[in-house]
Order: structure tokens, then sequence, then C-alpha cells
């Protein structure tokens, strides 16, 4: 009997369990975390049904479009912490394998040597970039089990069988459904006191071919990054990545900034916001890590939820404004993004925006634009414009924008651009190439939302908009408090 629920197990390709192999494999792709991950949990329940080793196979591969050093850094900071925290349970049965890629391709057939010698593979189920084709090529190719377990947030994906075209209607449904699924957490630690039978070493062959990493090669910032074919133009960001860094994010936002999160959220000198996206998009922080550790500061119970309140923004979860506004935006906006992109594989294409939207957008398409710009000029935050310049320049040094101006951001480049079509091509390359938290469903909602996706309708009718919701930088400035923020990031 599993621990881990029913609704969040999917067998990929129907084959057999081995129960001659070696040891259970656990391909970790998405959850880069030894903590709250329901898909190391199977893994572990398998190792012990099994009474098997469990080896955990972290790769990080480089062919992969806008693989950088940003990326590839917080990636690395990540595997580095789960060296020095699995490395120890080799003695329990545990057998950790960080692999990077050196060159593209490099580390093709590496997978199927490992699931040859496996029992059972488990693998993780998130549903954006490039993740869900290759797993689903690996089921094609494995003789194995391969299974993909979901632990992306406190809602499983399969727990809706609908696209959700409003945040409205999905919080609805989420505020219904969620009480489910409060009790069905993952393990804080689904490693603790295990005890496996102990594997010696893995084929010689594999490993010569495919050298894991060592904790000085992960620890490096230079040498290793200078070596693989990636993007070095793209610096790394000055957070580190990893589990240890992310929960120190973690409790600094919850012990210095929620108290204030819904009356400051929005403005930019008050450095308000969490900074845990970058580490819920790598994996290496769990929503419902976050969940707990909210709750137990609200002395919060399930008793405390409101049925009255469903579906509003404000009052459901009978805690403070500030957590409820918190939690709207883990919960609701961020699980509305997973949602779209587990029920269709069209969410990063003009053609699944609403269907008023594209009508209005391409019957503006060929209007007057004030001003037009390259990918370049905007890359390089060269407009007239010094508010929207200073939250590119936030994005190309520090991989994120302040939320509030991240949508300003999308406004203007719809605006300044020759058509819709190529606003959302560049609006992608930039959040992708620079973003640390780029290529998330939660990225992609923010992107389209831009064009329309989970709004509506905002009359009157504009050039170049519509009806699509329309944003400007004097609002902006007239409205938010920006003077630390153009200092920091606005050209001098």
């Amino acid at each position: 009997m599993t621990t881990v629920p029913s609704i969040r197990i999917q067998d990929c390709n129907g084959a057999p369990i081995c129960r001659d192999g070696q040891f259970v494999l656990y391909w970790m792709i998405a959850f880069r975390r030894t903590t709250w991950n329901f898909s190391l949990q199977r893994a572990v329940e398998w190792a012990k049904s099994l009474q098997k080793p469990l080896v955990i196979f972290e790769p990080l591969r480089i062919g992969y479009r806008w693989a950088s050093e940003r990326l590839h850094r917080f990636v690395l900071d990540g595997m580095a912490d789960n060296l020095e925290r699995l490395e120890p349970l080799r003695r329990y049965g545990v057998f950790y394998y960080p692999y990077v890629e050196p060159t593209e391709g490099y580390g093709k057939g590496l997978l199927a040597a490992l699931a040859r010698r496996a029992c059972v593979v488990v693998t993780d189920n998130y549903p954006s970039f490039f993740l869900p084709r290759m797993v689903q090529a690996a089921a094609q190719r494995l003789s194995v089990r391969l299974e993909q377990v979901d632990s992306n947030g406190l809602l499983p994906l399969r727990a809706a069988d609908q696209v959700f075209v409003t945040a409205q209607s999905f919080r609805r449904f989420l505020h219904k459904q969620i009480a489910l699924h409060l009790e069905n957490f993952p393990q804080p630690d689904p490693l603790a006191h295990v005890e496996l039978p102990r594997l010696p070493y893995l084929p010689s062959a594999v490993v010569w071919r495919w050298p894991p990493l060592s904790i000085a090669q992960l620890h490096s910032d230079f040498l290793l990054l200078e070596q693989l074919a990636i993007d070095h133009s793209v610096k790394p960001v000055d957070y580190r990545g990893g589990p240890k860094a992310a929960r120190l994010q973690l409790l600094d936002f919850l012990d210095q900034k929620l108290c204030h999160y819904h009356e400051r959220a929005n403005q930019p000198d008050d450095d308000c916001h969490s900074g845990l996206s970058p580490y819920l998009h790598f994996g290496h922080l769990s929503a419902h890590e976050i969940f707990t550790e909210v709750v137990q500061r609200q002395n919060w119970t399930p008793a405390s939820l409101s049925v009255a309140a469903q579906g509003k923004r404000k009052g459901f979860w009978g805690m403070e404004p500030s957590a409820e506004a918190f939690l709207d935006q883990l919960l609701v906006w961020r699980e509305l993004g997973y949602n779209r992109c587990s029920q269709t594989r069209d969410y990063d294409r003009f053609e699944s925006l609403p269907q008023w939207a594209q009508m209005t957008l391409i019957k503006h398409a060929s209007d007057p634009r004030p001003h037009v710009y390259s990918l370049e000029q905007f890359e390089a935050a060269r407009t007239h414009d010094p508010l929207w310049n200073a939250a590119q320049t936030q994005l190309v040094r520090e991989g994120r924008i302040h939320n509030y101006l991240r949508m300003l951001w999308g406004k203007k480049i719809l605006e300044w651009s020759a058509t819709p079509q190529q606003a959302l091509t560049i609006m992608i390359e930039l959040n992708n190439k620079y973003g640390v938290d780029g290529r998330d469903p939660n990225s992609f909602s923010g992107i389209f939302w831009i064009l329309g996706r989970y709004d509506h309708p905002w009359p009157p009718e504009r050039p170049i908009f519509g009806v699509v919701r329309y944003m400007s930088s004097r609002n902006c400035m007239r409205k938010l408090r920006l003077r630390e923020y153009l200092a920091q990031y606005g050209r001098n």
C-alpha cells in the first residue's frame, strides 16, 4: 500500500516490475529536493517493498533551449546540497548519481543503461518545457515500468479534468476541492530512518562513460561552467540555488515580510516580494512546505475554512489578510498555470489565447505604433522609457522582475512590437533566457495574461490593444513608490 495518493501516480508505459533488478531508480528531473517530495517518497516505498537499494539519478543536460551559466549554476547549487545530504546515506542503501552532460548528446543512453539494471523507474510529472516530451520518449524506450509522480502543488494535476479560463473559476474549483487534499501531504523527509540493502557500486562501464560529479566540481563556480557548451553571456545571479538557500529565503520572507505582504507587495521600493519563484521552478522548494510554514505561523486548522467565501480572494482560509493574499498567489495563480500546461500542449502559442483576445489583437495588428523596437533593443534596455528599461535591467541582472512591473514590462512590449505575435515571441525569449523562473507554467501564465489570458475585455477599444487591458508607465510612476527602484536599476 502506497502513502502517495494514487491520483498523483501515473504508469507511463505499462511495462512490468523487474523484481530481479539491482535497484530502484529515481530519475530526478523536476523536484530537485530530498524533502516534501512525493516522487522520492514513492521511490523509497518501492525500494522498501522490493528490498532493493535506491539510486537517485539527477541529470542536467545542455542540449535544451536557453541553457546558460545562470540556469546551470542554479541547478548545480541544488546538486551540491543534495550530494551533501545524500552521501552519508550511501551506507544505508541510498546512492546519489549527479550527472552533467559535458557536450550535447553525450548523456544519451545513460538513463537506459541504468534502467536496464532497475526494478522500476520513478520520475517527476512536470507539465512544461521539454520535460513531458522527454518522459514520453523514455517511456517508449524502457522495458521496465516507468512511473511519473506529481509533486507540483497542493491540488493534484489530475484533480481537474478541464482547462480553467479565469482565475475566479479556478479559485472556486480549488476552494471546493482543496480540503480533500490537505490531509495527503508528502512526508517532510521520506529518507528519515531509511535502511536499505547496500549498493556497493554501479557498473564500472556506466560510471566510466558517464562519470558522476564530485562535491568539488559542484562547488566550483567557474571551472565546470566554462567547459560546457552553454550560453556564457547570461551570467549567474548573485543569489544561490538549492534547497538550503530556498529554506533560508522562505524563513526570511515569513519572518520579515509576510505580515506586510497585502499592503506592500505591489510597491517596488518596499522589497516585500517572497523571492521564492526560482526555487519553486527548479523544485528546490515545495509548495506543501511553504503552506505548512504559513499555517503554523497562523495557528491555523482546516476548521477555519469558510464555506461562504468559496471563490473569493479574501476570507476563504480564515487567516490574516497578508497570509490570504500570499496563498492566493501561491495556490490559485501558480496552480492555474499548471492546470493549463497539464491539460493542453499549446499553452505557449498565440492561438491558445481566448477568442476575444485573438480577434481584438488581430484587428489592431496594423495600427501605427508610437515606437517599434527590435528584440536586440529590448534586450539591451534601449527604449525611450526609463521605467521599462529599469525593469528589463533587473531581469538581465537578477533573473527576475518585480511582480507588478512585470505586467507593465509585457504590456509595453505589446505596444512597441510590430505585431502581437512578435510581441509574444519577444516576451518568451527574454523571460526564458534571463528569468531564473522562466520556462515555468506560472511564467507562461504571466506572459499570456499580458495578451488577455485569464482576463476579460476592457472597453473602450484602444489602438494596438483593442479591448485587452492597457497599462501605462505614467500611471505606474504616479501610484507606485519607485525612487529606490529607479536608483538601483535605472541608467545613470
